[in-house]
């Protein structure tokens, strides 16, 4: 535990049907074990009633929200960089890892790391409900692109669970430029080239079948991304700075 701010961001799209759901779990897990946190939901342009829901907390949240959809990348990148917490985190509004797993990715960060994140690849035993196979065949398959294209020793760049000092929050986030899934590529690749220290570590994961990724145009599109990723940043240089 720790007294610092913990700030976490929620990128929606589109969400009616779990948002409340969702906010309520994350509401009474930290006000239960007396965290001291901010909750920011991003909403990503959304069309169906999703800001209608979000007054319900208007409350016990900060609200960013623009038009037009511009890509769960974008809605991260919005979010990390208004967030004002030493500890930053963002979860997806399915919550198909748990809330309480924060506690795992705060433990490390409290330890050293500068970006703990989440992975299903390292104990399945804790997937507990498991996606489509032909979902779980595209995820390795892409994964095997990221280790040969982009960066190697991540087993999971996709569990979307991920936190990291502010230090590190705001030098990835700055430098980023993906608007699409293969953000979180993009992010580990901007990390490791500016020497900071990635923890991965195993979380429960719940399928949501209710998934806002196609199988096949949203696959396409993120490797395109990872092709992108070198060359938009052949030229970015820097180094972590003290936090």
């Amino acid at each position: 535990m720790t007294k610092d701010l913990i700030s976490l961001v929620i990128p929606v799209y589109n969400e009616e049907d779990r948002i409340v759901s969702t906010l309520e779990k994350v509401w009474n897990y930290f006000t239960r074990n007396n965290y001291f946190f901010e909750i920011l939901v991003v909403d990503d342009g959304s069309t169906d009633n999703t800001l209608e829901k979000l007054q319900i907390f208007s409350n016990q949240i900060q609200l960013v929200s623009y038009k037009p959809n511009r890509g769960k990348g974008a809605a991260v990148r919005a979010g990390m960089l208004s967030s004002k917490g030493r500890y930053r985190f963002f979860s997806d509004a399915d919550l198909s890892t748990p809330i309480y797993e924060i506690e795992k990715l705060l433990e490390r960060l409290l330890a050293g790391a500068d970006i703990c994140i989440g992975s299903r690849a390292i104990d399945p035993s804790l997937i507990k409900k498991h996606q489509p196979f032909y979902r779980e065949f595209m995820g390795k398959t892409f994964n095997k692109f990221v280790q040969m294209l982009v960066l190697k020793g991540i087993e999971d760049t996709q569990c979307g669970f991920k936190g990291f000092t502010n230090t590190a929050a705001d030098l990835v986030f700055t430098h980023s430029k993906i608007n699409g899934f293969s953000f979180d590529v993009e992010i580990l690749y901007l990390a490791q080239k500016a020497g900071l220290k990635i923890a991965q570590v195993p979380v429960e994961w719940y399928n949501d079948s209710r998934t806002k990724v196609n199988p096949l145009k949203d696959s396409f599109n993120m490797f395109l991304e990872l092709l992108k990723i070198r060359n938009l940043h052949s030229n970015t240089n820097f180094k972590a700075s003290e936090d």
